[in-house]
Order: C-alpha cells, then structure tokens, then sequence
C-alpha cells in the first residue's frame, strides 16, 4: 500500500511528466525541434529543469505517438519528416471525412448544433472574415474535425482527432496568407452542398480542398525545413524549448 507522501510523490511527477510532454510536443509542432535533431535525456532535464524520470516517461509518451523515436547508445531522435507517412495519414483523414459528409447528408442539419458553429464561422461576409493565419489554422483544424464529430461516432471522432494531431505540423503551413480568401470560399462551399443536401458535391469540394492544402503543405514545409536547418548551422546553437515546465 502506498504511503501519503510515496502518493504525492507519484503524482508530482505525473504531473511534470504532462508538461513536459506538452512542451515537447509544441516545440516539435512549431518546428523549434526539428525533424531528425537529436538530443537526451538529460538535456531535456536540464532544459526544463527536472529529474530525469518524468523526462523519460514524456519521451516515451511521444514515442508510442510516432513523435520521436529512441537509440539507447545515443539518445532521441525526433521522426524524420516521412513525405509518404503524411501523405498516408492524410489519406485517412480524408476517408473518415467522405464517410462523414456522406452520413451527414441523410440528417436533419438545421438542429445539428455543430453545423451551426461551423455556418456562423465561414458562412460570413467578406468583411467579417478573419486574417490572423495562426487563428484560422486553428479554425480550419475545427471545421474537419466537427464535421466528423457531427455524425455521432465516437470512434470515428477519436481516430480523425488522432491523424489529426499527427498532421498538426505541416497543416499549420497550409494558411498562407493568399489562401485566407480561398479557404472561406472552400469551407463555405463544402457547408453549403450539405445545406442543400447535396453530399456528393460536398465530398467533391472536399476532396478538391484537401488537395489544395496539401500542394501548399508539402511547399511550405520543405521551405521551413530548409530555413531552420540553415539558420541552426549558421549560428551552431540547438534548437531549444519556448518555455520551461514550472
């Protein structure tokens, strides 16, 4: 039986072991840790400045979600950038959404709340739109994800969020600021064949648009990789963590 303090101690450093993981997780997301930069164990302690068994168990975390991979003589890997993995995943994704969009057009959408969050975010004048592309790259993300949500299947919605979070990295880059327009226009028009009850159409533009994102995805990612790598060589310094877990 565990004692008060052994118990406190445990969850202390479950607690850690979550920040940690979420800054990690960020850094790689942001690019701050670039794909195929290594480090250790200790590093990461030091960084955040915690002992090495949360840092551990954050790393492991990471790796059964395909984030970093381990070399027990060396240290961590973050995943290299895998062109082909990201083009699986997407494919997924976009499999889960057809199913869903095609479940949608037999619902009754006008009570369907979620729907309604997603006409009150796109379906507005151009005055209105949006231009932060950090804020609508979070808004994008939400579009898919409700409209997988908004068929009513849990599992579904859990293993479209998951490939979601996989593709976080790259699909930040799909929000140009030249695309702000037409990613209205692309949400919009997928929102307004389900309204009229037109799913075929809907997974038509769907496809269309994932296509699209995916064009500018694969062109801005290799420009960030390329730019990271030069500016890490050019100062020999690591990339390191945004912040520090307190």
């Amino acid at each position: 039986m565990q004692t008060a303090c052994a118990k406190k101690l445990k969850e202390r450093s479950e607690t850690m072991s979550e920040r940690i993981y979420a800054l990690l997780k960020e850094d790689i997301s942001e690019f701050r840790l670039l794909p195929g930069e290594r480090f250790t164990e200790g590093e990461v302690a030091e960084r955040v400045q915690a002992s090495r068994t949360p840092v551990r168990q954050a790393l492991f975390r990471l790796e059964q979600e395909g984030y970093v991979e381990v070399y027990y003589r060396s240290g961590w890997q973050v995943r290299p950038f895998d062109p082909r993995h990201f083009e699986e995943l997407y494919d997924v994704r976009v499999v889960l959404e057809l199913t869903a969009l095609a479940r949608l057009g037999l619902m009754d959408l006008s009570v369907e709340p979620l729907i309604d969050e997603l006409i009150r975010t796109w379906l507005v004048p151009k005055s209105e739109r949006l231009r932060d592309t950090d804020i609508l790259a979070g808004l994008g993300e939400r579009f898919h994800c409700a409209l997988v949500e908004a068929v009513g299947n849990r599992e579904m919605a859990r293993l479209h969020y998951e490939i979601t979070e996989k593709t976080r990295t790259i699909r930040r880059l799909e929000f140009s600021a030249s695309r702000v327009d037409a990613t209205y226009e692309e949400h919009g028009s997928i929102l307004k064949a389900l309204l009229q009850r037109r799913p075929q159409h809907a997974q038509q533009l769907l496809e269309a648009h994932v296509e699209l994102n995916k064009e500018e995805a694969r062109r801005a990612t290799q420009h960030v990789l390329r730019r990271a790598r030069h500016y890490a060589e050019k100062n020999g310094e690591p990339v390191r963590l945004r912040a520090q877990a307190q």
